[in-house]
């Protein structure tokens, strides 16, 4: 059912705002939903080492959290974070501080570092997890996430894309320039309005829906909402 809904940038932010607002969920319980959901589909696939790209919001808060399932699982990983950890706020920030008590190698990326810093990270790795920018962005990426973007696309990895792929427009499916062009996309609660344009075709790859435990009544309503305004 979900995949045939198609929900705008507002309406997804609106459904995290009644889960938190209206049904007294937590930030923290749905970032570790999308995250644990996320890990899982990638365990499917048997990954070797996983490199997981973060962002400063919500996006690199799933990051976070999928590294610390997979460390769980004993699958070698390495975090790069793309706002240092004092810039960190919110549930980001409490998911970033459990994978640093965990002891989970993590580094810090900013737009004036050089690429060749992190030529170490990617030694043996099979995935990358592109947990950069969310729903919310829009126009072309910047440093140092255009940097990460060119360089990921230049190379045969595998590529993760959390929500939506960093670069892509949520609401009308035009790549940015640049644009992860993944292997899988894991998004939430449902396909995203961008995700039917023929220009998005090239950088979703496998679309996979991932359940973040919000309320059948909460979704009921932002899907009918969302399929009144599509007219």
């Amino acid at each position: 059912m979900t995949e045939r809904i198609l929900l705008g940038r507002d309406q997804s932010r609106k459904v995290d705002q009644l889960a938190l607002e209206k049904y007294g969920m937590t930030g923290l319980v749905l970032m570790e939903n999308a995250g644990r959901g996320c890990a899982e589909l990638l365990l499917r696939h048997g990954p070797k080492k996983v490199v997981i790209l973060c962002g400063g919001g919500n996006n690199g808060g799933d990051g976070l959290v999928i590294a610390r399932h997979l460390d769980r699982h004993h699958i070698p990983l390495e975090v790069v974070l793309l706002k240092h950890p004092e810039q960190l706020r919110g549930d980001a920030l409490e998911n970033f501080k459990i994978v640093h008590l965990a002891g989970i190698p993590y580094r810090y990326f900013g737009p004036d570092d050089d690429l060749s810093e992190l030529l170490p990270v990617w030694q043996g790795a099979d995935w990358v997890v592109d947990a950069m920018l969310g729903t919310g962005a829009t126009g072309d990426p910047r440093p140092p996430v255009s940097q990460l973007i060119q360089f990921i696309n230049q190379h045969a990895i595998h590529k993760l894309a959390i929500d939506i792929p960093s670069g892509l427009d949520c609401e009308t499916g035009i790549p940015g320039n640049p644009t992860i062009r993944a292997t899988i996309t894991a998004t939430m609660v449902s396909w995203k309005t961008g995700f039917a344009q023929p220009e998005a075709k090239s950088c979703l790859g496998e679309v996979d829906v991932i359940d973040i435990g919000v309320p059948r009544a909460l979704l009921e309503k932002v899907f009918a909402e969302a399929e009144k305004a599509g007219g």
